[in-house]
């Protein structure tokens, strides 16, 4: 694939690929650093907790954010988590103003 706005390829890289598993020829690496990774557990990745007490969340094994095709899922993500956040900001202004009329 040719690098776009959708894909970028960088083999210069020192950690390229940075998955042991990944297809070199079809590395996405323009969510080098995960953008669903702030979800924690509900990001929708392959991933676990490791070290003494679970916290780490180790991605290794998760190509999705490297596979060209995720592309468009990975915004309407960001697009569908936007829209949740804008629903909870306006309940919890509701309910502000609601605790301020009584």
């Amino acid at each position: 694939m040719k690098n776009s706005y959708k894909y970028f390829e960088n083999r210069e890289c020192a950690y390229y690929p940075c998955h042991e598993q990944a297809d070199p020829d079809a590395f996405n690496c323009l969510f080098c650093y995960c953008p669903l990774y702030l979800l924690g557990p509900k990001c929708g990745g392959n991933f676990k907790y490791v070290g003494p007490d679970q916290s780490i969340k180790d991605c290794s094994a998760c190509l999705f954010p490297h596979r060209p095709e995720n592309y468009e899922a990975i915004l309407e993500r960001f697009r569908r988590e936007g829209r949740k956040k804008a629903q909870q900001d306006a309940s919890s202004a509701k309910a502000s103003e609601d605790s301020k009329d009584r």
